[in-house]
């Protein structure tokens, strides 16, 4: 077994709530193996304080989210990227910067829980069902025999995970 960390980068297009959800559920679940960041192609600044309280619900840290551009990815000194997963059609949309390291990309998109309206009670139903989505997807990657796949059984796996 590989002792390889894999750094995967969740790209939304503000980076306030489904790519902070699943960069905190990445790194609480990916052990030693995965290391996961977000940002956003038009950050907007703050992370929405319902991803936060839906990260603790389910007992995942929650210090050091801030919500950011994702030039920081592409900038000298960034660290390689394995992948990079697009959880919002918008940002699937963009041309996104050149990632060092080729990394496979793949569209997992989820509704934006952010935009749902009503009461605090359906706001945090809303956060928790994408959260839900983004750990199954996030546990079938992490049973992927990554040293026993080729690149692109990898890709097409996690590309398949993306619609489920």
């Amino acid at each position: 077994m590989s002792d390889k960390i894999h750094n995967v980068l969740f790209v939304c297009t503000g980076n306030s709530a489904r790519s902070i959800l699943a960069e905190g559920l990445l790194n609480h679940l990916g052990g030693a193996r995965f290391r996961a960041f977000s940002a956003g192609s038009h950050p907007n600044g703050r992370v929405n304080p319902f991803a936060l309280t839906t990260l603790e619900t389910l007992r995942v840290p929650t210090d050091g989210f801030r919500s950011k551009n994702w030039d920081e990815f592409a900038q000298p000194g960034a660290p390689t990227l394995d992948f990079v997963f697009t959880v919002c059609d918008n940002a699937a949309g963009e041309v996104c910067p050149v990632w060092p390291g080729q990394p496979m990309s793949a569209h997992w998109g989820v509704p934006d829980p952010a935009a749902v309206e009503g009461n605090d009670e359906d706001k945090a139903r809303a956060f928790m069902d994408t959260a839900v989505t983004l750990k199954r997807r996030i546990e079938l990657m992490l049973a992927l025999p990554m040293d026993g796949l080729d690149r692109l059984s990898v890709l097409r796996e996690v590309k398949h995970i993306g619609t489920r």
